[in-house]
Parts: C-alpha cells; structure tokens; sequence
C-alpha cells in the first residue's frame, strides 16, 4: 500500500484534476447491450434467434416452393439421395414366353420403378406359391413382409409387380402353399434394388423436360432438387419447415406477448392499488393458476366449434392467454410494490401526478427488463406447448405444417425415414434452448443489482 505523505494534503489549485474519466458514461440500456455482448451463449442465441425470424419471413422468398406440392416421384426421400431417371421406353405388357427355367427365384431383366418381375420354380411339396414384398430382410421371426400375388396351383411360376415401386431395396420372399392353403417353411428370397425410370411423355407431364427437348432413350435427367429431403407424401420439408416455423413463431410470440402485456397491466394495478383489492386480484390469479389447461383447450375447440381433424390454432391461442397470465403478474406486482415505495415515486405523488402517469411513467417503464426477460422465457414454452398439442392431434392439423404437427407425422415412419422427424424436432429444440439461453443471458444484463459487479 502507498504511504501518504504531507504533500498528499496540499490544497489543489484552480483548474487541478481531480480523477480521470475512466470510461464515457452509458445508459441503463447502454449498460445491459454491452454486458449482453460479453455473455458468447446469450449472444449466439441471439443470433440464432434472428436467423429463425429471417429463416420464417426472408426464407420463401428465396426457396419459393409451394409446401402443399406433392413429388410423387421422390416420396420419402432423406436429403442428398439419388435424384436421376432413366428415359425408358413406354410400358407393355411381359411376354412370358421362351423363359428359361431351373434357377429358383430369379429376377427377369432390370428392376425399374416401372416394373419387377420374377419367375420361379416350383418348390418342393408346393400345391401353389405366394409371393411377399419387404423392405426389410427375412429374419427368424419370418416376417415376410405384404402379400403381393397368391397362385393355387404351380402352373403360374411367374409375377409382375408394379404397385407403388420406389428406388429402394426390396425383399421378395416365395412361400409354397399346403394343400390347405397353410403356409409352408421352404421358403425362398431374392433381394432387388429398384431403379427409378420414367418415359418422356411422363418427363413432359411433370414438367421435367420440355416438349422441344432432344432426350431419347437411354438418355438420363435429374428430378427436382429438394435440399432437406421429402416427406411420406413427396412434399418438401424445407418449405414446409418454413410454413411450420410461421405457425409456430406466429403462436410462440403471438401469445407470449399478449398474456404478458395483460399480465402486466394486472399486476401494475394489484401492485399500485395494496390493501384488499391487490388481495382480492392476486387470490383470482392463484385461482387461474389452479385451473387444467388441457381442459380447457378441449372446452375451447368445443366452444369455438371445431371438430375432429380441424386445426385448433384459435382456441389454443385463446387457451394460452386466457391461462398464462398469473405468473407475468405476479412478477410484475413484486417489482411495482419495490418502486412504489421509492424517493422519485412519492416526489411525483406530492407534485400531484395521478396514479396513471405513475404507472405508465414511472413504474412499467422500471419493470421492462423483468418484463423482456418473461418474454423471453414464455416464447419456448409456447412454443412446446404448441408442439405438445400439434404432436398429439389437439394443435394445428393437417395439411396445415407446424413443427408439432411434422413430428406427429414424422414419428409414425422414423425407422425407416428418420429425416421427417429429425428435422422438425431439431427446429423445436434449438428454438426452445436459443430463446432459454437468450432470456438467461438477458436476465443476467438487465439487473441492475449487477451493474457495479465485476
């Protein structure tokens, strides 16, 4: 420590400085964006949180695909797969005769989207042969997959399919019949990957080639291109993403905002006013925290008329405001029975301000950084809310997107195309952890209590 000396108690002369000025002085917000800015989590949520808002408003504009549009040709295709066709000839029926026989199941010619066809030989102690389809192996389980074709007799030892082929790998599977018709255990399987083949007037139809166009057959083109894949009905994730997010944030802010704003008028009163009537307006708030918010949602859309398979966006809305209030005023009454009590506030009541100017003035103005920090918080709970409701058919229904509603739809084939589960259910959580890790990062920037720490 510096020992002090008698120069250290002259008097200072006119003009003499005092203290430099450590840094420029800075608003309360000033303040709360610089501290804002030293926290990496809350700031990359941040911007994570501006990319979904541009990703919603900005993003159709520059992917403008319709997200109803189906693409029957890539059903169910995962991002990156294989988008090219074959021209082929025109379809006609399998001449069967002059067939080679004495190889067991056997594949005839190339397996196409067009058509698979196999030919066989009569198995062992066969009365007639049933031919499955799966996309999955044989296993001990002998689960064979759908049935395709069934033959009562061995004098048909051929089969065509041409239901619903995509470019996948199926297993077909020869079971003989008894002569009751039972299924017996020699049977055969053959595994067969499916090529997808169009013709040109198929190319025209869909809009893949032009009618001036010189493809011949043999020759190959690509499909349209869809960057997140598509879903069980060939329509793009990423614009139905985009349809899924409008419906989502619309709901996530839409009613965070309004019952925040109502929950903070409540409480600035409740506060204000004290005595019987905060009383009175805190135990109605304790009595809308007690009621059940899914019984409600199911009262709504019975209320507002809507049945079965319709989307209940509406009442949802109506749920979340109507229910989420109290803890909103709560907090807000906390503050204002703070900073009713203060030196500025009993100065204004002395000059003569009315009650309303200082509410609106003095005291909510003092409560925005509580009142920014809710939001914040309730955003990703409404959002899950609604994913809650979507997933299990209450919410937003189809063919209208949402993120709730994709992964209900998404769920239902995750085996087998996991994309449309992952991809909307991943939107939902860095949705729900960006605005959780923002609204902590805010939470920590507004308080005044850490102003003077560090």
């Amino acid at each position: 420590m510096k020992e002090l000396s008698s120069a250290d108690f002259l008097p200072l002369e006119a003009g003499q400085e005092i203290h430099g000025i450590s840094r420029p002085s800075q608003s309360y917000w000033q303040d709360a964006w610089a501290r804002l800015k030293t926290n990496k989590r809350a700031l990359v949520s941040l911007y994570l949180v501006i990319g979904l808002i541009l990703f919603t408003v900005a993003g159709p504009w520059v992917w403008s695909v319709d997200p109803a549009q189906q693409d029957l040709d890539q059903i169910s295709r995962p991002p990156g797969s294989e988008r090219s066709a074959l021209i082929v000839a025109d379809y006609s029926p399998w001449d069967t005769e002059g067939l080679r026989f004495g190889e067991g199941l056997t594949l005839v010619g190339e397996a196409t989207t067009q058509s698979v066809r196999l030919k066989w030989d009569a198995l062992p102690g066969s009365n007639g042969h049933r031919i499955y389809r799966n996309i999955f192996p044989v296993g001990p389980e002998r689960s064979y997959g759908i049935p395709r074709a069934e033959f009562f007799d061995n004098s048909v030892v051929t089969f065509e399919d041409r239901l619903d082929l995509r470019v996948l790998t199926y297993y077909y599977v020869l079971v003989p019949l008894g002569p009751q018709g039972e299924l017996l255990d020699n049977y055969e399987v053959i595994e067969v990957d499916v090529h997808r083949v169009t013709t040109v007037l198929e190319a025209i139809d869909k809009g893949l080639i032009e009618e001036s166009s010189n493809l011949q057959i043999g020759d190959a083109l690509n499909l349209d291109w869809h960057p997140l894949g598509t879903d069980y009905l060939g329509r793009d994730m990423l614009a139905r993403l985009m349809a899924g997010a409008r419906v989502s944030l619309f709901i996530g802010i839409g009613a965070p905002f309004l019952f925040v704003l109502f929950g903070v008028i409540y409480g600035s009163i409740a506060g204000f006013v004290g005595g019987r009537a905060d009383q009175l307006m805190m135990r109605f708030a304790d009595f809308v925290v007690a009621l059940p918010f899914l019984l409600f949602m199911i009262l709504f859309k019975i209320s507002f008329g809507i049945g079965p398979g319709e989307s209940g966006v509406f009442p949802m809305l109506v749920a979340m405001v109507v229910l989420m209030w109290p803890a909103t005023s709560r907090l807000v009454r906390g503050q204002i029975l703070q900073i009713r009590e203060q030196g500025y506030i009993h100065a204004s009541q002395l000059l003569g301000a009315p009650r309303r100017y200082l509410i609106l003035r003095h005291m909510i103005p003092n409560t925005l950084g509580v009142v920014l920090v809710t939001i914040t918080f309730a955003i990703p709970s409404a959002i899950f809310t609604e994913a809650f409701l979507s997933f299990i058919g209450m919410g937003v229904a189809p063919p209208t997107p949402s993120w709730g509603s994709m992964s209900n739809e998404g769920i239902k084939t995750m085996l087998t195309t996991p994309h449309e589960l992952i991809f909307p259910a991943l939107f939902i959580s860095i949705t729900v952890l960006a605005f959780n890790l923002l609204g902590d990062g805010l939470r920590d920037a507004l308080d005044a209590r850490m102003r003077n720490q560090g």
